[in-house]
């Protein structure tokens, strides 16, 4: 800076242009900037506000003397004489100007005859705009300032922080009298506007995973405001000058460490992006995080930005409580039956207190979130704690209770599964908030139903289901943050802490099933076709009683309504109700839930098998999408895997016949396999069991197993036999089984996408051949075949694709395929 110096001294004595002046500055300017990263590095978060603002004062101050110099020469008078003062006002006035905030300057003077002071000021001004610094000025003479503060309450906030730069001491005490006057001026009315524009604020700005560190809750305006209306009334310079009995001693230090993290990270978001920005991005904080210091992983990500709300939340806590003691004296007292003081001294006795006020909402005055502070309390809580905790869960505004302990910082200890998750950052693009509040606003979303259907079902839930289910939508996420699955986590988390709280052990086996699934149903009704039978059915298998579907369908929308502004749409509730009917209308099929469930255990098994995942990402895509159950019902997971291999490799059709204790054989194939000639042929075996399968890509699986097994010199014969099943103009005879009316049962009910047929008669030469030949004349689709033979009865089901050939014939098929005797 004295190399700049000299290099102005020198222009001023050239008689330079102001702008080779303003020139030198704005060079000197650039390389600070330029340097900025560096200072931040080595220094804390309000020292480095502080040496910047030292640098702006420094660079004012030479303004100041270019121009004194310019008007006056060789002649100048003393500062004092000049009636003119550079006065620093809002966050530069504090000494806590960032690096691209706006500079806000006031100029204040007398207009003495002589001085041409308007003239003087101009010049000041002339060469700041020349040197590129970001400025916000006003000038005023000193005997209208009390004027100008009465016409807006930003102004009289940024008069009552004034602080001296530079020019007549003078003028400034003149003006410090003016500001006096100002601060005693309807001081009642000056909190109550400031306490209005903070609640606009707030809810403007709520506490997401993007919040605005200046405007929003918990930041910077929030500190302010304790400042401002302490300065009213106390005329400090800090908050740390208060008295005692406003900012207790023991209440000022976990304060001042979390603004000063937040002085560091408002000091970050601007180098980091070269302007003025309040709001912390998700997309900035990677950068952010580095300047801080932090790993560049996701892990020192999270860390980063666990820390931001935890901050915010400890700025918002104690201005909260500082702000009632200062403006208690000064402010009509809350007559309000929906804000609660407290009573007791122990946390226990506080809970229960808080208890008794939720059969409507309320919120907790300060001074309530104060005694939650300091409260008495066990190390950790104990067998009466927890029945109180327990209680809370039973009442109609528990999030009124919840959100209390939250704003006094002590969910983690009443609640201790939430331990984790508490300040816990989501990057997934869909959350909007931190787990714990996201857990708080599916809470206040379930205590306020707003789709009648859904609160119906709710209302219909008894007292214990009703508590139950309110655990889980608080507890749905607390298993986040870990490296196992969260829905596994946090369904043990409940189990656990639900036994503590006495709560029935079918209730919670219920809610650790909800929690285990609590995405699926908005999953589902996002992704998925919700017309295919499959789909539904696997969803239906996990939630297999009507009170199962009512509870996640309930839980589904408090916590998509916990998620933010614009998830939970017209559009998604009318996904989610129609998945919902139509699961409630599978349950009718408890046969086939049975089986879709027995399928999805089959398939997570699947995509754990080293041979299954050693697969290409298309060839598991298709073996999961298989429609046929049975497959996965009848078999192994290293079976299905080398069926599914085989069929990958088959271009037209494949087969293989084992004959170690009985005949079997196995066909794939891609074109039409003429299953009726084939088992005509082979009349003479009869048929204990047959498999047929849909595959993928228009692929069939036959497993046909025989009583006996066949003579080895039959081996050829039938390998013959089944290259000629391929060509369909093969026919044969077959004589017409005896079969009553009474023994076929058909269902087109079956479900939306299968009908099913069942034959319940007499074993006889080529029945089932009979029976395949019939179908195939009629082009109707087998999708899977169970065939059974039991003491010389046959019990044969088959599962057949609605394509309109069947159940529109029903009474044709039972005409063709009965005969009396």
């Amino acid at each position: 800076m004295d190399r700049v110096k000299a290099e102005i001294e020198e222009l001023l004595y050239t008689n330079a242009p102001h702008f080779e002046i303003a020139k030198v500055l704005k060079a000197d300017i650039k390389r600070y900037f330029d340097t900025l990263e560096e200072t931040f590095a080595t220094s804390g978060g309000k020292d480095f506000l502080v040496k910047h603002t030292k640098k702006i004062d420094t660079v004012l101050k030479l303004i100041y003397q270019v121009a004194h110099r310019d008007m006056f020469g060789n002649y100048a008078p003393l500062k004092n004489s000049v009636p003119l003062a550079l006065v620093a006002l809002g966050s530069y006035g504090r000494e806590q100007l960032c690096v691209y905030s706006d500079i806000d300057l006031m100029l204040v003077y007398k207009d003495i005859p002589g001085y041409n002071i308007k003239e003087m000021i101009e010049k000041i001004l002339y060469i700041l705009w020349d040197t590129g610094l970001k400025l916000g000025h006003r000038v005023h003479t000193v005997e209208e300032l009390y004027d100008v503060s009465k016409t807006d309450i930003t102004i009289k906030t940024a008069l009552i922080e004034s602080r001296f730069i530079d020019g007549s001491h003078f003028i400034w005490t003149e003006t410090e009298n003016a500001i006096s006057k100002i601060r005693h001026d309807k001081p009642e009315t000056f909190i109550k506007l400031k306490l209005e524009e903070q609640a606009q604020k707030h809810r403007k700005y709520p506490l997401t995973m993007e919040p605005n560190l200046k405007e929003g809750v918990g930041g910077f305006r929030d500190a302010n405001l304790v400042f401002w209306i302490g300065k009213v009334f106390y005329n400090v310079n800090s908050i740390r000058d208060l008295p005692a009995d406003i900012v207790e001693e023991k209440e000022y230090p976990p304060f001042r460490i979390a603004l000063e993290f937040l002085f560091r990270v408002r000091s970050a978001l601007h180098l980091a992006t070269h302007k003025k920005e309040d709001k912390l991005r998700l997309d900035l904080i990677p950068a952010i995080a580095r300047l801080l210091g932090y790993p560049e992983s996701k892990e020192g990500h999270m860390k980063f930005a666990k820390k931001v709300t935890e901050s915010l939340k400890i700025i918002r806590l104690y201005s909260t409580i500082w702000l009632e003691r200062l403006t208690k004296d000064h402010i009509e007292p809350i007559h309000d039956r929906r804000c609660i003081y407290p009573q007791k001294d122990d946390l226990n006795g506080l809970l229960r207190q808080l208890c008794d006020f939720a059969s409507e909402p309320f919120y907790a005055h300060p001074t309530f979130l104060k005694q939650l502070l300091v409260s008495e309390r066990p190390e950790r809580p104990n067998d009466t704690l927890y029945r109180t905790i327990r209680t809370i869960f039973y009442q109609p505004h528990a999030y009124s209770i919840l959100s209390a302990l939250s704003y006094a910082r002590l969910l983690k200890y009443v609640i201790p599964p939430i331990k984790k998750v508490v300040d816990l950052p989501q990057f997934d693009g869909y959350h909007q908030y931190a787990v714990d509040i996201h857990s708080l606003r599916s809470v206040y979303s379930l205590e306020k139903i707003e789709d009648p259907f859904i609160a119906a079902l709710y209302a219909n839930l008894d007292k214990d289901e009703k508590a139950m289910l309110k655990l889980v939508t608080f507890l749905h996420d607390a298993g986040k943050g870990r490296k196992r699955d969260h829905h596994l986590v946090g369904a043990s988390l409940f189990k656990v802490f639900a036994g503590k709280l006495h709560i029935d052990p079918e209730l919670i086996k219920i809610g650790e099933q909800l929690i285990r699934y609590h995405t699926l149903m908005s999953n589902v009704a996002q992704r998925e076709d919700l017309y295919n039978e499959k789909v539904i059915l696997a969803f239906a298998s996990h939630f297999k009683t009507k009170k199962l579907l009512d509870m996640i369908y309930i839980l589904t929308y408090a916590d998509m309504n916990g998620v933010g502004k614009g998830v939970y749409t017209s559009f998604t509730a009318r996904l989610i109700k129609t998945l919902y009917l139509r699961s409630i209308e599978a349950l009718e099929h408890t046969i086939m839930i049975d089986e879709a469930a027995k399928r999805i255990k089959k398939e997570q098994s699947l995509k754990r098998d080293p041979e299954f995942l050693a697969l290409s990402r298309t060839e598991q895509r298709k073996i999961l999408q298989i429609p046929s159950d049975l497959l996965f019902l009848r078999y192994k997971p290293k079976r299905i895997i080398a069926i599914a291999k085989k069929a990958f490799e088959t271009k037209d059709y494949e087969f293989l016949i084992s004959n170690e204790s009985h005949l079997v054989i196995e066909v794939i194939r891609t074109g039409s396999f003429n299953l009726g000639y084939f088992l005509s042929k082979l009349s003479a075996y009869d048929v204990v069991n047959m498999d047929i399968c849909k595959l993928f890509d228009e692929l069939k699986y036959f497993k046909i197993d025989f009583a006996t097994r066949a003579e080895e010199d039959d081996i050829v014969f039938i390998e013959e036999i089944l290259h000629r099943s391929f060509d369909n103009s093969q026919k044969s005879k077959m004589p017409a089984p005896i079969i009553k009316k009474n023994e076929i049962e058909i269902d087109c009910e079956h479900s939306k996408s299968y009908a099913m047929m069942k034959l319940h008669t007499n074993n006889q030469k080529g029945l089932l051949a009979y029976t395949i030949n019939l179908f195939d004349e009629m082009g109707i689709d087998i999708v899977s075949a169970k065939i059974h033979t039991l003491k010389k009865r046959v019990r044969d089901l088959f599962l057949i694709e609605k394509n309109g050939n069947f159940c529109h014939n029903t009474d044709n098929i039972i005409e063709k395929l009965s005969r009396e005797e």
